[in-house]
């Protein structure tokens, strides 16, 4: 699913001192990986890494088999849009869009001969996602933070991807929500067989992964 080799990454301003430096880094099929580290430590670059959103300063990043580092940013742009579903710390849902329409747009920029049958729908996963019909209409500006946590996962599971990334999405939610966030997610990527890479400073989280990890012992620059 996931394979790093040589990774470095450095800032241009900082090319003395590289922010990752990964000699190896592997995440199987269905694997939900929990990443921990303290802010600033290169786990937001780690996720724009395997999203294609940033590339590496040397070394190889494989998703799926292909080579993000040689593609061009149009076509990790293609690749991210058909393979990965990104749910964002501040959930990123354009304010002045409802749920439909939030969920809908991210359908939009999937491509390639499996659009129509590869999309799921997002009346769909809201009734999943136990958004009430009445609601579905409402801006999301108008909603509460729990149910704009939920039409974000429902954006990231829109074009059932392979991979879903997260970038410590719990970090503004209290304890009852960050656990509900955890326990409409789970069950959504088991069904689905989807890959998983969460990030968080926040330990407590770690019970819900098969596997955690500390950023220090992935990336030797720490």
């Amino acid at each position: 699913m996931i394979e790093l080799k040589n990774v470095r990454f450095t800032h241009e301003n900082r090319s003395d001192k590289p922010l990752l430096n990964i000699e190896q880094w592997n995440v199987s099929a269905g694997e939900s990986v929990f990443v921990c580290g303290p802010s600033g430590s290169g786990k937001s670059t780690l996720l724009n890494l395997l999203s294609g959103l940033l590339t590496c300063s040397e070394g190889e990043v494989s998703v799926l088999g292909q080579r993000l580092d040689q593609m061009s940013s149009r076509q990790r742009d293609r690749f991210r849009a058909n393979n990965i579903g990104y749910v964002f710390q501040r959930f990123n849902l354009i304010p002045y869009l409802n749920a439909v329409e939030n969920i809908d747009l991210a359908k939009s920029f999937q491509s390639g001969s499996g659009h129509n049958s590869k999309s799921g729908s997002a009346r769909t996963l809201l009734t999943a996602l136990n958004i009430s019909e009445s609601e579905w209409s409402k801006p999301t500006a108008q909603m509460s933070v729990g149910q704009q946590q939920r039409v974000a996962i429902a954006r990231a599971l829109v074009n059932r991807p392979s991979l879903m990334i997260a970038d410590e999405p719990t970090s503004s939610l209290d304890e009852e929500n960050r656990d509900s966030f955890l326990d409409l997610l789970m069950p959504l990527l088991k069904a689905e067989s989807m890959s998983l890479v969460f990030v968080s400073h926040d330990m407590s989280l770690a019970h819900h992964f098969s596997r955690v990890e500390k950023l220090s012992d992935i990336s030797g620059t720490h």
